[in-house]
């Protein structure tokens, strides 16, 4: 029996902006550490290094809050989803959805949303150190050097927006996945947005479908349906007879 469109599987939007402005707060944490520690980076960029990654590691309780916060609100969302799909259903499938232990699979994701976002800061103090290596080779004026090291925050910023737009998608599809599996669903039907932000290899997928144990390779890209850098694609489980 396949999942029908009345209720679909996809992720909260709010859920994703919510994330982001999050871990654009880090972003912006980054380009002041860079402004007030970076003066002397081209001669000595280690204390502008030390100083992110001291902020890597400050920031642990922190991620830790905002990252359970996001799974825990997604796992929230996909449960009214599985509920409003529940019409469709039998009374024993009904309950074995209820009460799948997604437990495991959301502890997998906290970790990793915790890595992504200590990771902010150490990415930013690896480009300073590869700033000031080729500003030395290069013989760059200190202008030019202060100006991209100002542009730190800037950079830290769009991939903190890249992060929370592609975590908080892949999570619902996680989850997706974890409880249709649980019930014996053999995969899904892949659905795309048919606007000009979808990119064309996504919009042929659209109606495919795709098993769970064999993630479709896109662009050179293995994945599922928006488990990918700005995917809004997203699955609507096929359910068992």
């Amino acid at each position: 029996m396949a999942a029908n469109d009345r209720s679909e599987f996809r992720p909260s939007k709010s859920l994703s902006l919510y994330y982001e402005r999050s871990l654009r707060k880090i972003a912006r944490n980054i380009g002041d550490i860079a402004s007030a520690v970076g003066g002397n980076a081209q001669s000595d960029p280690i204390p502008l290094m030390d100083a992110l990654t001291r902020y890597s590691n400050v920031l642990e309780p922190w991620a830790e809050s905002i990252a359970e916060r996001m799974v825990k609100d997604t796992e929230r969302a996909n449960t009214r989803q599985w509920k409003a799909h529940a019409a469709t259903m039998g009374r024993e499938l009904r309950h074995e959805i209820e009460n799948t232990d997604t437990g495991i699979v959301m502890d997998q994701l906290i970790a990793e949303q915790v890595r992504l976002i200590k990771s902010l800061p150490l990415d930013a103090a690896q480009r300073v150190q590869r700033i000031a290596r080729e500003s030395l080779i290069t013989g760059a004026r200190y202008d030019e050097l202060r100006d991209e090291l100002l542009k730190t925050g800037d950079v830290s910023k769009s991939r903190a927006t890249l992060i929370a737009r592609t975590e908080s998608s892949r999570a619902s599809t996680i989850l997706t996945q974890a409880r249709a599996t649980a019930i014996g669903s053999p995969g899904y039907i892949w659905r795309s947005h048919r606007d000009k932000r979808t990119r064309p290899t996504h919009k042929a997928m659209n109606g495919q479908f795709v098993a769970w144990n064999d993630p479709p390779t896109i662009d050179g890209y293995t994945f599922h349906a928006g488990c990918i850098f700005n995917c809004r694609c997203f699955s609507m489980p096929i359910l068992p007879e």
